[in-house]
């Protein structure tokens, strides 16, 4: 359980889609600074949102990162990419791009920040899955989010004699530009941002946004047929 206020929080992605909600949530509920990460950051309207360079594919710029930003104690791993092709169909270079950044990327994060996080008192960590971690028919991305999810799990475990919280979060489809073009229900990314600053809040160990997500959870239990998400055809 980690308090907002008085916080110093990283949010990979942090410029747009969920990234920037979060962002902007973090200052309501009083956040000291947000580090806003992007490929190319751009100008924030805020003097607590620092815009940080931040490319998770490469170890370098996520060691130059841990070693400016010392004063975290949240870390959200938001980033992500999607790049919707059946598998059989799939360039393997997109394959491998998507879990290097959606999977690996997030374990880079979390590798050079564990440090960080520690020296501030334990803090929390903040991984973005999805739905499509547990539904099949969601190709690369989807599998990319059930290996995270994976990662996230033994992370907990890894992380707790150090104090720090772990939260993994699962949701549909959020009202961005990444899923634009899709035809699906769509929930606001302010009640993603929400719903994960809550989970930090309440101590959870996971945050299930939506009721869409929620029926798949429990379905788990069930056959494996069943688990079928009509995306990425």
């Amino acid at each position: 359980m980690v308090a907002i206020d008085g916080s110093v929080v990283l949010v990979t992605g942090g410029q747009r889609g969920i990234g920037k909600a979060l962002a902007e949530a973090l200052l309501r509920r009083g956040a000291a600074k947000v580090y806003a990460t992007a490929r190319k950051p751009g100008p924030t309207g805020d003097p607590r949102v620092v815009a940080v360079p931040l490319e998770v594919t490469d170890p370098g710029s996520v060691s130059a990162l841990a070693e400016r930003a010392r004063d975290v104690n949240i870390v959200v791993n938001n980033a992500g990419i999607l790049l919707p092709s059946a598998l059989l169909k799939a360039d393997m270079a997109d394959v491998v791009a998507t879990f290097d950044t959606n999977v690996f990327g997030a374990l880079r994060v979390a590798q050079h920040f564990a440090p960080v996080l520690a020296a501030n008192g334990g803090g929390a960590l903040v991984d973005m899955h999805s739905v499509l971690s547990w539904g099949a028919g969601a190709a690369a991305y989807g599998a990319s989010k059930a290996a995270l999810w994976s990662v996230t799990n033994s992370l907990r475990i890894e992380l707790a004699p150090q104090g720090t919280q772990v939260v993994g979060v699962h949701l549909g489809f959020a009202d961005t530009e990444m899923v634009a073009g899709l035809p699906a229900g769509k929930i606001p990314p302010a009640r993603v941002a929400e719903a994960v600053l809550d989970g930090i809040e309440d101590g959870s160990d996971e945050v299930l946004v939506d009721a869409v997500t929620r029926r798949m959870k429990a379905a788990l239990a069930g056959p494996v047929e069943g688990l079928t998400v009509p995306f990425g055809r």
